[in-house]
């Protein structure tokens, strides 16, 4: 069995386009970690270097301390589970599972053992007789999972597994194989573009784009400390709130001077935050569960107007006019808020971020030592 994955410099090229750039990654004996990102990022590209479909242009794909590059994907003992299932529609069930300990001549008795073991992990010894055409989307995906179980593979590589799911199906399914995974202690790595997918199933997300890797974290790490403005954009929904902002000093105190002469003055603390920056030019990131928003006039609060509401059942989606810019605020579903109506708002002040509008990083979390737990936006010249 593989104890460890490393990828030490892996590069692949196709032609003059760059689809993987020198990612450097560790993946520890019996960790599922999922690759993040959008469509183009390189994602799927590693995972096929990984499974030996794709040669890499540079660099070493490790199983333990073995470099792998040349061994043949027939002897790498992966199993790989694609987004389409890929399975026999003349073949039943049973046979699809069969099949690749068939293809290794493995003994008729120790066949059958490995197709039911797995299949009662999976919940499917009933469906043994029907055809691919006959089962459920959630029942062929966990049919393509058994068959990649049943090799006893030593990595399992899942491509987009649940894209082909209904969305309460893709729930029940994501829990499914999270638990398979750790009952058998099976490394794993998963590819998605669906951040709930991600953060739910696995115990650490690399998140890609353009072929890199922007952050490496565990899912709290990623919500509570983007690394950087793509990082804070894509991991969140409804998303972060971004805004083009501009650092002074008034007072004595930091001040963000956005727009139309919207104003935020932060507690001191942080001032060295954003000292760090390479200009005065920064992004202020807000997250919409970490608005506070009230219907009632209330002190140290700016009023706002209601610009639309999307009704989410516990929450209610509101889209707030703050200067010229909207802001994404969420308010429990039984708060009747309506389009046109003012309403009062004030951002939780350990929940605000802060990145370089020129490199795009986030700037050091400041040390907050400062009474309340909320600090008031300001707009001065209307809202």
């Amino acid at each position: 069995m593989v104890a460890r994955i490393r990828l030490k410099g892996l590069t692949k090229q196709f032609g003059s386009v760059l689809a993987v750039d020198n990612v450097n990654l560790e993946i520890e004996d019996g960790e599922l970690l999922a690759l993040l990102g959008p469509s183009g990022c390189g994602k799927t590209t590693t995972l096929l270097m990984l499974a030996g479909i794709y040669r890499p242009t540079k660099g070493e794909i490790y199983f333990d301390n073995v470099v792998i590059n040349d061994v043949p994907p027939k002897d790498r003992n992966v199993g790989l589970v694609f987004q389409s299932y890929a399975l026999y529609p003349h073949m039943t069930v049973y046979d699809n599972i069969a099949f690749p300990l068939r293809l290794r001549r493995v003994d008729k008795n120790e066949i059958d053992r490995r197709v039911r073991e797995v299949a009662r992990l999976a919940q499917i010894e009933d469906l043994f007789a029907r055809r691919p055409s006959q089962l459920s989307g959630g029942q062929q995906q966990r049919v393509a999972l058994c068959r990649a179980l049943v090799r006893k593979p030593a990595l399992l590589l899942l491509d987009e597994p649940l894209s082909n799911l209904d969305a309460r199906l893709r729930i029940e399914t994501r829990t499914e194989i999270k638990r398979l995974q750790r009952e058998l202690g099976i490394t794993t790595i998963l590819v998605t573009h669906d951040q709930v997918e991600a953060m739910t199933m696995a115990e650490r997300v690399a998140v890609m784009r353009n072929g890199r890797i922007e952050q490496l974290s565990t899912s709290a790490g990623l919500y509570n400390g983007p690394a950087n403005l793509f990082v804070a954009s894509f991991i969140g929904d409804p998303p972060m709130n971004l805004i083009p902002m501009e650092y002074t000093i008034e007072g004595g105190k930091p001040c963000l001077v956005g727009d139309g002469e919207l104003r935020i003055t932060l507690p001191n603390p942080f001032q060295h935050s954003l000292s760090q920056a390479s200009s005065r030019k920064v992004f202020l990131g807000i997250r919409p569960e970490h608005i506070r928003v009230s219907i009632e006039e209330t002190d140290d609060a700016v009023g706002v107007s209601v610009f639309m509401t999307e009704p989410l059942g516990r929450d209610t989606l509101i889209q707030l006019q703050w200067g010229k810019h909207l802001l994404r605020a969420l308010v429990p579903g039984d708060v009747e808020v309506q389009v046109g109506q003012k309403v009062w708002l004030q951002v939780a002040r350990d929940a605000v971020h802060l990145f370089d509008a020129k490199t795009e990083q986030r700037l050091p979390d400041p040390k907050l030592m400062v009474k309340g737990r909320f600090i008031a936006l300001a707009c001065q010249k209307g809202a």
